[in-house]
């Protein structure tokens, strides 16, 4: 009899955690908050659970201070045709915006987008900007694509105001055909207090560390073709690309890092795509997103489940809290609901 007893109190707990699971894993789902018509977003900073700001094509910029309730929509005077990729906001009144170019812009604003101060202007024809990094509210870098050989980096010490050009014997070396992708201003990422990484595509896909670079198993070879993002938590790292004019090809489109960059691996069950962005979001939890869908792994990267097939260019968790957004085409913001 105690047996039996035994045996089904043990059936229930396993009823009780699968039924758990399920809920759990049923709950996780995209919300969209707003949309804008025929903007692109990729741009995306999240000061807290409050505060959002993103940016995009048409010289749009969209900021919440309410958590994501309402959205006040401006586009910057002056930049009305420009691509703002990346973003980086320190407050409600404050951020940094990104145009890739040419000519390459960086903008800064203290009075919540009302005006901007350009603070950086490059007319090389050469100059694309891809991504920007910040370690704190005074100190962030900018990657750009290489000219003659060797990837662009500006470096900011005053929160923005003004940027430096980091001298040319530091920069790193780019083979022919190597560059950098601007699809969610996440392909360079803070390491440590003073220190980034940042990852390549095209020809080659490399990880770039120091003066060291490691070849990645991600899917390169052609210029559409690479990694496109990387995300860091300790130890482990994950990188998401593959090809984005194959929405839906899952080679080569993910690989993991779980030595600080050293050796890289694939995953088990990689994620359903092409993946322009990745996001370390607690626990073992990363999220991933692309024009088809996006993606969640509670193993750290070793295998990834689909939660949306709605295309999204860049998740991004808050910096101050806990909540996750996402943006992409149609000037699309949306939460990660869990």
């Amino acid at each position: 009899m105690g047996y039996f007893c035994q045996m089904k109190k043990l059936i229930l707990f396993f009823l009780i955690l699968f039924t758990f699971t399920t809920n759990h894993l049923q709950a996780q789902k995209i919300v969209v908050l707003d949309s804008n018509g025929h903007i692109s977003l990729r741009g995306l900073s999240v000061v807290n659970d409050k505060v959002i700001w993103a940016s995009g094509s048409d010289g749009s910029i969209a900021i919440s201070t309410n958590g994501g309730k309402s959205f006040t929509w401006k586009t910057v005077k002056g930049f009305e045709k420009t691509d703002f990729r990346d973003i980086e906001a320190f407050d409600k009144k404050t951020a940094v915006i990104m145009g890739v170019g040419s000519p390459a812009y960086i903008l800064r604003t203290d009075d919540a987008g009302n005006t901007w101060k350009k603070v950086y202007e490059n007319n090389d024809t050469s100059m694309f900007l891809d991504a920007m990094e910040f370690w704190n509210d005074m100190s962030g870098i900018v990657l750009g694509d290489p000219i003659e050989g060797k990837f662009f980096i500006g470096r900011t010490f005053d929160g923005g105001k003004t940027w430096q050009t980091i001298p040319q014997k530091n920069e790193p070396v780019a083979v022919d055909g190597e560059a950098c992708f601007a699809a969610s201003g996440t392909n360079i990422r803070k390491l440590t207090r003073d220190e980034a990484v940042f990852v390549s595509g095209g020809i080659q896909s490399n990880f770039f560390k120091r003066n060291q670079k490691f070849r990645l198993p991600i899917l390169q070879g052609s210029s559409t073709t690479g990694a496109n993002s990387i995300a860091i938590h300790k130890n482990i790292m994950i990188v998401v690309g593959g090809d984005f004019t194959k929405p839906a090809d899952t080679t080569g489109n993910c690989a993991i890092s779980e030595d600080g960059g050293i050796t890289w691996k694939s995953p088990t069950t990689p994620p359903f795509g092409y993946r322009s962005c990745v996001e370390y979001i607690g626990g073992n939890k990363w999220i991933t997103c692309g024009i088809n869908g996006v993606d969640i792994s509670d193993d750290n990267g070793s295998n990834w489940r689909n939660i949306s097939n709605h295309s999204f260019n860049t998740v991004i968790k808050s910096k101050k809290g806990k909540d996750i957004f996402l943006v992409g085409s149609r000037g699309r913001i949306a939460r990660l609901e869990q």
